[in-house]
């Protein structure tokens, strides 16, 4: 992969898009520059393009990496999820655009302060998992099973923060659209989560077992 995968561009230019996207959605003070919250969400997406763009160049080099046909999947996966939440969907599929939540001020602020705080989650766990990180799948040289931080109680805790942070967007955002794109990356880190914990399970055998076993997918386990 290097030090520029071309995912992390993938996700960067996401994020980017997210802060023109609640500028759209969000409610009329949205549109001024005073505090909304589609300044907070825009804001929030900004903070998550440029940190996972500048530690980027820290990772380390790969020792195995998972097939190009292999990530097609859950990458194909993704673009949809982010195109559902961007944009309207087209006329024959016009009920998407539909709301599934009524227009009030306070559910856009919900959404605001739940991206907010999915996106530092997010870069908590990025920022515990230092130079292992990776934006495709993959084992790096000299590469150590991280257990700290959040990874003390959820393996895989980066996709925690964004779709936490995506709930937030899609709450404030409030159409059926925004739910089902919400629901494909999830799908779509479903299946990328998979694939790591096979290349973990074979690196590191019994101690990924045993992280296994403490710790729960996305969420804590009880």
């Amino acid at each position: 992969m290097g030090h520029f995968p071309s995912d992390m561009f993938l996700h960067a230019n996401s994020a980017f898009q997210f802060s023109g996207l609640l500028w759209r959605f969000s409610p009329a003070e949205a549109f001024t520059l005073g505090w909304s919250p589609g300044y907070l969400i825009g804001a929030s997406w900004l903070l998550f393009a440029a940190y996972w763009f500048v530690t980027a160049f820290g990772a380390k080099a790969p020792a195995k990496v998972e097939r190009a046909t292999e990530r097609v999947g859950h990458t194909i996966l993704m673009v949809i999820g982010f195109m559902l939440l961007r944009y309207a969907a087209p006329q024959s599929l016009n009920w998407l655009n539909h709301r599934f939540l009524p227009d009030v001020r306070w559910i856009y602020w919900l959404g605001a302060y739940l991206t907010f705080a999915g996106v530092m989650f997010a870069i908590w766990a990025r920022r515990s998992i230092g130079k292992e990180w990776s934006a495709t799948v993959q084992i790096k040289q000299d590469h150590r099973l991280i257990r700290s931080g959040p990874y003390a109680r959820i393996r895989h805790p980066i996709y925690t923060g964004i779709l936490w942070a995506l709930a937030g967007t899609t709450l404030t955002i409030g159409e059926y659209r925004a739910l089902l794109g919400w629901a494909v990356i999830a799908v779509g880190f479903v299946q990328k989560a998979k694939k790591e914990e096979s290349f973990l399970a074979e690196q590191f055998g019994p101690a990924f077992r045993e992280h296994h076993r403490q710790t729960g997918f996305f969420l804590p386990r009880l």
